[in-house]
């Protein structure tokens, strides 16, 4: 029994973004997040979207994956497309009692959509689909490094984040069998009131954390027997180099960065939010 969503996991392949160093991956995401917010011409919006498809396609990953990684957020979008509707003034094409729908706020809701939703699917194939909890976490130790100067846990903080995206996949698969296994004994936790609900809830929050916590002193007791002791001294498997076609990568992330905050105020005015 798999869980639907994507979260904390990874699609092995050999394409060119997973070939990709995972610091510049983890920069190149949070660019993106910036790039796709910052946006507002429809023609460099088009511009996106022709490289998120063309992302899509050099990753080889199966569309049906990529939009597991859009649905958890689908209800931000849509609340988000909605509130534009309905509150930017304008040109009134439809009116339903005191809500007016205008021309203005069906293009700004629509971009808005389509800014949330190319946003949330190129830091999904930078990060959580072509990259390994493990390999985020070492990108973010790398990257962080700096801090050590001001005694900042580096190795500690890196390494509470790659145990909680490795598991997190874990957590959701055995909350799907417990609410499985509590319906089959004819628990009912998704119907009646609200505080029906609630405590209709404790029947799988409980056995849950029972399991987190049991798992938590499994690995505890793993690190332990293994002698583990995290700091400086520890060496990799892999080391982190960065390659041509990283370097290549990070420049074109740059050309997009001026592609919104240099040539975009220079485009003649066409669509604008």
């Amino acid at each position: 029994m798999k869980s639907r969503s994507m979260l904390g996991r990874s699609v092995p392949g050999t394409s060119l973004i997973h070939r990709l160093d995972a610091r510049v991956k983890f920069i190149g995401a949070i660019i993106l997040m910036v790039v796709m917010l910052s946006a507002r011409d429809i023609r460099i919006l088009g511009f996106f979207l022709l490289w998120t498809v063309s992302i899509m396609i050099i990753s080889q990953i199966k569309i049906r994956l990529i939009m597991k990684s859009v649905r958890p957020l689908m209800f931000i979008i849509i609340f988000a497309m909605l509130l534009h509707l309905f509150t930017v003034e304008g040109h009134v094409l439809l009116q339903l009692g005191i809500l007016k729908i205008s021309r203005e706020g069906l293009i700004s809701g629509g971009l808005t959509a389509l800014r949330l939703v190319l946003m949330v699917i190129n830091t999904s194939m930078f990060l959580t689909l072509t990259t390994t909890p493990l390999a985020i976490a070492d990108a973010l130790e790398s990257l962080l490094s700096p801090l050590r100067l001001l005694r900042f846990p580096v190795h500690e903080f890196a390494m509470m984040m790659s145990i909680a995206l490795r598991f997190v996949p874990t957590l959701l698969d055995e909350a799907d069998k417990i609410m499985k296994a509590q319906s089959s004994r004819g628990a009912d936790y998704d119907t009646g009131g609200p505080l029906r609900r609630i405590r209709g809830l404790v029947s799988i929050l409980v056995p849950l954390f029972i399991s987190s916590f049991r798992r938590a002193d499994d690995l505890a007791i793993a690190m332990e027997a293994r002698c583990y002791r995290g700091g400086t001294s520890r060496t990799r498997l892999h080391a982190s180099k960065l390659s041509a076609i990283d370097i290549v990568f990070s420049f074109l992330l740059l050309g997009l960065l001026l592609l919104v905050f240099a040539v975009e105020p220079l485009l003649p005015p066409l669509v604008w939010i």
